[in-house]
């Protein structure tokens, strides 16, 4: 039987499956250490507009998760951090984690003051850099931890003491350094997700070079209300709001050059932000450029009704090359129907990229040895005795499916210390 200090878990990633695991954890009665790199947790849900498919906005669900944390006094929330090392074996894990400095410390009431005080701006990465906030900055609205951070290159300004100056608080600690956290636990739950596959990869596909090319993560910011528009769906370049807009699937997903795998999501997002623009342009045209439609189970009556929209159109045929006209800025899609064989060029507004999920363990690996599949992915449920892999770190998954995987990761956890 393990001894008392070996009945904590560790949970590293702050995502949907992440927090599944680690609230049930704790509220079956273990020590729960929860890691996160990001200053907040929520991991890429937080960056929603909505769900699919009742199309509901994420912070609800969120919100929920964060309330049973705040009220269970077993988990302890390590932000801004990530794990180093892990050595020992099932039951008794010795970890070293990096904690990097926030510069504000517990006392911050979330006032914004030091916002008020500061001039520095930097890109904005919760809107995945399109628009710019000041570099002492709340994360989001929502976040949780409800606290401020400030960059470091603000803190190494001249700037940095009349923010601090501006904390009424003393919340801010511009002498704050990095740090090692040394932890021992019964078991882990490695649950540090996924990012989307890196757009200026797909060289035919125009990302970075027509601004009018975004990708599917950046359709939900553009779509939300916090986001870099407050919501409005509009055209980077020029502001206008797109009575055309393309989504393109598979862009790097099932490609043996890239992710040769399907990522499963990526169908059912694009449907999703069609009812974005259509909810905001009724006049808007909508086309889909798919290979396949994965719509499985009960997703089927979403796809069925976005496919009686009259102005959604599904066409089958992969997308070649993308083009810009540049006295429009609109952009030139070179694609074959592959129904009727026959060759189109099809003029936009606005592209979306349906890119894959890639997961974080390809570039990231567990710092322990595990057996990863062909695409980076952990190889089974449990990596290991004692480690246990979620969510996306295991597979392709969408947000229900991530909340069933870090509860079943946290039973996998507790059996493990229990076998002890």
């Amino acid at each position: 039987m393990a001894n008392a200090v070996t009945q904590s878990i560790l949970v590293v990633g702050g995502g949907m499956s992440g927090l599944s695991a680690a609230i049930e954890a704790a509220e079956a009665g273990h020590e729960v250490y929860l890691v996160e790199k990001n200053p907040y947790l929520g991991g890429r849900v937080a960056q929603l507009h909505q769900y699919f498919p009742k199309l509901c906005p994420p912070y609800c669900g969120l919100e929920i998760n964060f309330r049973r944390i705040r009220n269970n006094p077993k988990v302890r929330i390590l932000t801004m951090a990530e794990v180093e090392s892990i050595s020992g074996e099932e039951g008794n894990f010795d970890v070293s984690i990096k904690m990097s400095p926030r510069y504000v410390n517990e006392k911050c009431t979330a006032c914004g003051k030091c916002t008020e005080a500061c001039t520095m701006e930097i890109d904005n990465p919760f809107n995945y850099n399109m628009d710019k906030i000041k570099a002492a900055y709340l994360p989001h609205d929502m976040a949780f931890p409800m606290r401020y951070v400030l960059d470091p290159a603000l803190v190494k300004s001249p700037e940095a003491q009349k923010v601090k100056e501006a904390c009424c608080y003393d919340a801010i600690d511009l002498d704050m350094v990095e740090k090692t956290v040394e932890l021992k636990v019964g078991a882990v739950v490695w649950a540090t997700g996924w990012k989307p596959y890196e757009p200026t990869k797909l060289d035919t596909l125009g990302f970075g070079a027509y601004p009018n090319v975004v990708t599917n993560v950046m359709m939900e910011r553009l779509a939300a209300w916090n986001g870099p528009t407050q919501g409005k769906i509009l055209r980077p370049s020029d502001g206008k709001a797109p009575q055309t807009v393309a989504f393109v699937q598979c862009a790097g997903s099932r490609d043996q050059n890239h992710l040769p795998f399907c990522s499963t999501i990526c169908c059912m997002a694009s449907m999703k932000q069609s009812t974005y623009v259509r909810a905001q342009y009724p006049d808007a045209k909508v086309y889909i450029f798919f290979i396949d439609i994965r719509a499985m189970d009960r997703l089927e009556d979403f796809y069925r009704t976005i496919k009686e929209d009259p102005n959604v159109q599904f066409f089958k045929g992969k997308v070649a090359k993308i083009e810009e006209d540049p006295a429009t800025k609109n952009l030139i899609l070179r694609v074959e129907d592959t129904t009727a064989m026959s060759l189109h060029e099809i003029n936009v507004d606005m592209v979306v990229l349906a890119t894959g999920m890639q997961p974080n363990t390809s570039e990231v690996p567990v710092p322990a040895p595990v057996t990863y599949d062909d695409y980076g992915f952990v190889a089974s449920l449990e990596a290991k005795p004692g480690i246990i892999a979620a969510g996306c770190t295991r597979t392709p998954v969408g947000v229900s499916e991530s909340v069933q995987d870090g509860t079943a990761a946290a039973l996998k956890a507790i059996q493990s210390i229990a076998r002890r």
